[in-house]
């Protein structure tokens, strides 16, 4: 069984579309042992708080220093024997000693096909104002394992999904969420849960 550790700093329907797809029997040998939410407000804590699962508010400027608070992250899901941490909508930038404390275990979904729209910057709806901004015909999502370089992990999974005439960029975010997001985040967590990937220098084996 595989213990998760989710990141989140809003809403967390990706936090949402994991847990749905553990009761459906579509996520199998995964367990989310804890939630942690960089804003007391994230309605993600109501959302762990209703399937039973631990969760807790770390927050950034509690801490005195950045250090501090990686290592108040690090303690935290040690503590919880967490084996895999999935970021689902976390807004805080994670530091070295973070990343480093779990290399190769800390998955990210971004809501493009990277390399296009990610890095420094592109976050929420500033990614699909992007897209739409460049005229691009098609967008989707995009899961990485997490480094040091903003959204240049290796690459896992990617879903495309058509850009619309007349797309706002809440429908489209929407369309990304419902076509990409949910579904490649799971099936990304089921291939580590199962041991199928394996990261050769900057890329992902699927197994």
């Amino acid at each position: 069984m595989l213990s998760v550790g989710v990141l989140v700093s809003g809403g967390g329907t990706n936090f949402q579309a994991i847990i749905d797809a553990i009761e459906s029997g579509k996520l199998t040998d995964v367990e989310i042992v804890t939630l942690v939410s960089s804003n007391p407000n994230a309605y993600a804590l109501e959302r762990a708080k209703k399937h039973n699962i631990d969760a807790v508010c770390i927050r950034k400027k509690d801490y005195e220093t950045d250090v501090l608070y990686q290592k108040a992250l690090i303690s935290h899901m040690k503590n919880k024997g967490v084996e895999l941490v999935v970021m689902a909508g976390f807004m805080v930038v994670i530091g070295s000693l973070f990343i480093k404390e779990f290399e190769n275990k800390i998955i990210n979904i971004h809501p493009s096909l990277i390399p296009s729209f990610c890095g420094n910057g592109y976050y929420g709806l500033k990614v699909h104002e992007a897209a739409l901004k460049k005229g691009v015909k098609v967008t989707g999502a995009t899961v990485h394992f997490v480094t040091e370089e903003t959204d240049a992990g290796p690459i896992i999974m990617q879903k495309a999904v058509p850009v619309l005439e007349g797309d706002t960029p809440e429908q489209l975010q929407k369309r990304v969420m419902e076509e990409a997001e949910w579904k490649i985040l799971p099936d990304s967590i089921q291939l580590f849960a199962h041991n199928k990937l394996e990261v050769v220098e900057n890329h992902v084996r699927i197994k």
